[in-house]
């Protein structure tokens, strides 16, 4: 028998099928890229990473080695979707017949997993196919669940994903959007929850990625090659070490991973505790105004990983820390201006949260830390408090200029 139908047999879906890959804790550096992954794997409410860099970094083997670390879901048993029982409004048609019928819902607990998204895959093959003739006879029956109904309440990695074709893009935007998976046929139409942390890794040079899928990765990592040589000797012996016995290497690094483990399940009990006062939230909203990202997203994503990573640390107060490490991760691949500017720098980012957490702090009631001040205005100005977008902070004056626009322009495709 072959192993494809081996594990189909066995309930194994190959695009679940597990891969030899290194223990998490056992990788050596990455630390931007595993701190992204694991805030991720606390509160999968931030919704992803996109990894970008070029190849030989890690960038795949980091994301699968994750799988062994995520905590577990409740989900409905039976359910051919994995419907989460604690959110009545996203069942299934299927779950929602069940209770209509009077039956009660079983209720069990299963690992996360890390649900691949192959570049050769088809459409069918990603949302679902319709037997059109079994759909007018049984319904939802007739569907047979594609990887977006696997990935329900799991990671969905896509691996190069600036290279996965535009049709599989659209698709994937859909139910990244609406949590739903839609599929209509012949004037036909099905839908399930599809709920998922979306996970891609890149290589630059290889080409861009849309924009539309680029702004639907809430949280984005940089990695490079630079490796000290000390860092590449490790993982040099790692390597080794583990392609000589994988199951001797995974025993000697299991106590690191079981207390990683239950430092991600203690966050996600004091997550629900952490608070975000009024005055961070004033000043990532600053931030963001300041820097000209498009859209409130990145706002909510700031707030939500700042959250996360305190509950990480054991803290049930959010702190400026917190928010430069999220403003990092969320706006380093951000448009600006309706795309007319390219992403903020490291520096621009890390002043922005910086100047607007001191503003706020002062209780100024400064609508951007851009804003010039009223008591440092001139007198032949008319207007109090009018705000001068534009101009990168500290590179020109204290404050920005009006009439200014200092930021990097988004050089046209050649």
């Amino acid at each position: 028998m072959s192993l494809p139908l081996f594990l189909l047999r066995c309930g194994v879906s190959m695009s679940e099928s597990k891969r030899s890959v290194l223990p998490f804790t056992a990788l050596v550096g990455l630390d931007r890229l595993k701190l992204a992954l694991i805030l991720n794997g606390v509160n999968p409410r931030i919704g992803g990473v996109l990894v970008s860099g070029p190849k030989g970094t890690g960038k795949t083997t980091v994301v699968r080695a994750l799988a062994d670390l995520l905590p577990e879901v409740d989900v409905i048993e039976d359910c051919r979707f994995g419907c989460n029982p604690r959110d009545i409004e996203s069942l299934c048609v299927e779950c929602v017949a069940r209770i209509s019928s009077g039956e009660e819902l079983v209720q069990k607990k299963r690992p996360m997993r890390v649900v691949n998204l192959p570049l050769s895959t088809t459409e069918d093959r990603l949302i679902g196919a319709l037997d059109i003739e079994r759909v007018l006879q049984e319904g939802i029956q007739a569907l047979k669940p594609g990887i977006l109904a696997e990935a329900h309440q799991n990671v969905l990695y896509v691996d190069e994903v600036n290279l996965l074709p535009d049709h599989l893009v659209d698709d994937l935007l859909d139910a990244a959007a609406t949590k739903v998976n839609v599929i209509e046929r012949e004037g036909i139409s099905i839908s399930h929850p599809s709920n998922f942390i979306l996970m891609g890794s890149m290589n630059p040079e290889e080409g861009e990625l849309r924009p539309q899928l680029l702004d639907r990765f809430p949280l984005h990592v940089s990695v490079s090659s630079n490796h000290s040589i000390e860092d590449r000797m490790e993982l040099v012996r790692r390597n080794l070490e583990f392609e000589s016995d994988p199951n001797a290497f995974r025993e000697e690094y299991r106590p690191y991973q079981n207390e990683l483990r239950e430092r991600i399940l203690k966050a996600q009990e004091l997550l629900p505790d952490v608070m975000l006062s009024d005055g961070k939230l004033r000043a990532i909203a600053m931030a963001c105004d300041a820097l000209e990202v498009d859209g409130v997203r990145p706002d909510i994503i700031i707030s939500k990983t700042a959250i996360t990573n305190a509950a990480l640390d054991g803290r049930t107060e959010v702190n400026l820390d917190d928010m430069q490490l999220a403003a990092q991760l969320t706006l380093s691949h951000r448009t600006r201006r309706g795309g007319l500017l390219e992403p903020p720098s490291s520096e621009d980012i890390s002043t922005a949260i910086a100047r607007a957490a001191d503003v706020s702090e002062k209780k100024d009631r400064r609508k951007s830390p851009t804003q010039v001040p009223p008591e440092e205005k001139s007198s032949d100005e008319s207007e109090k408090g009018t705000r001068f977008s534009g101009g990168k902070f500290g590179r020109q004056s204290r404050y920005a200029v009006g009439g200014k626009q200092e930021g990097k322009k988004k050089q046209p495709k050649k």
